[in-house]
This record gives C-alpha cells, sequence and structure tokens, in this order.
C-alpha cells in the first residue's frame, strides 16, 4: 500500500513530522521567498501560472495547518485514519472478506472528505490568514483562480488513490498483430476489388 496521494504537507515543507512550529515558520518563508523569486523571474504561461499557483496555496497550508499543534494533530490523525482505512478495505478484498464492500463505501466517503478537506477547504483558508498572506502576496484575484485549480488538483488525488486500489482486476487485451495485418489487408483487397 502507498500512501501516495494523500496530502503530505510535512513533505511539500520537507520537515520531520517532530518539528516545531518555529521550524515550519522558518522553512516555510524561505520556500515561499524562493517561489515568489522564481514566479518573478518566470515568463509566465497558463500551465506555469496554474503550477505556481498550486505551489503557492500548497505552501500556504502547510505553514498553516502544520504550525498549529491542534490543527497539525487533527490533519495526521484524519491522514493516518484514512490510509489505516485503505489498508483494512484491501485485506478484505484480498481475502474475500463479507465485509470488503462496507468497508470499500467507507473508504471511499472518507477519502473524498479528507482530500475535500486538505486539498481545498485548508488551503482557502490558508489564504486567507494573515501570516500566509503576508508572505505570499495571495489576495482574492489568487483565491478565485485557485479555487478550479484546487478541484482539478483534488480530482487527480482521487483518481491517482484510485487507480492502485482493488476495485475489479481488469485484464489488458491480447492483440496479435499478424492476425490484424491480415485481416486489415484483406479488406483492403477487397475494397479494391
Amino acid at each position: 500500500m502507498s500512501d501516495q496521494g494523500y496530502v503530505d504537507y510535512f513533505e511539500v515543507l520537507g520537515v520531520p513530522p517532530d518539528c516545531k512550529p518555529g521550524e515550519v515558520k522558518r522553512t516555510y518563508k524561505k520556500m515561499m521567498k524562493d517561489l515568489v523569486n522564481e514566479i518573478a523571474r518566470t515568463k509566465l504561461t497558463e500551465e506555469l501560472r496554474d503550477r505556481y499557483l498550486l505551489q503557492m496555496a500548497q505552501l500556504n497550508a502547510s505553514f498553516y495547518i502544520l504550525r498549529d499543534n491542534e490543527k497539525r494533530e487533527q490533519y495526521v490523525q484524519d491522514r493516518d485514519a484514512v490510509i489505516e482505512l485503505e489498508r483494512a478495505w484491501r485485506a478484505a478484498a484480498d481475502s474475500g472478506a463479507e465485509g470488503a464492500e462496507k468497508l470499500r463505501r467507507q473508504f471511499d466517503g472518507a477519502v473524498r472528505h479528507f482530500l475535500s478537506v486538505y486539498t481545498e477547504e485548508a488551503v482557502l483558508e490558508a489564504g486567507r490568514d494573515k501570516d500566509c498572506v503576508e508572505a505570499s502576496n495571495w489576495d482574492l484575484a489568487h483565491e478565485r483562480h485557485a479555487s478550479s485549480v484546487l478541484r482539478h488538483h483534488r480530482q487527480r488525488r482521487y483518481h491517482e488513490i484510485h487507480e492502485r486500489l482493488p476495485f475489479v482486476e481488469v485484464t489488458k487485451p491480447e492483440v496479435d498483430w499478424d492476425e490484424r495485418r491480415q485481416a486489415v489487408a484483406a479488406l483492403i483487397d477487397r475494397k479494391e476489388a
């Protein structure tokens, strides 16, 4: 089981899980300053603008959540719970247990909620935080555009998680390319005749 797809704000900032709020603040300020400088030096395309906006939003959310012990604990609990629910569902699905479908539904609801809270709601909330606004110059224009970028990002993460899950085993079709070539050649010969 991979925890890939689940928002890891410790990884975003590159800080250990036991980091102190002061370390979070220093790291955030340095990373945000570097990002703002990089944006200023770059000729922005629409794709780059969206990517930078997402990076900025994730840095803001990391700082906003990890600097506050209560928010950090809730985030870690929520993340661990959804990862554990995925493990339980996988185990039930692998063993053919009766409760697998119920676990799947619980997991799906939990992952949707987790991603909604930690890739959209908390991110937008962070953009209204005084310290985040000061460091990133985040404003209402950023928030309006970020809403759509964050929604797409949440959906990509949701699909990334679901691509690795044990819904149904799908076998890839086996194609006999020589047979295909012969069939196409026969069709072309008939048309020409």
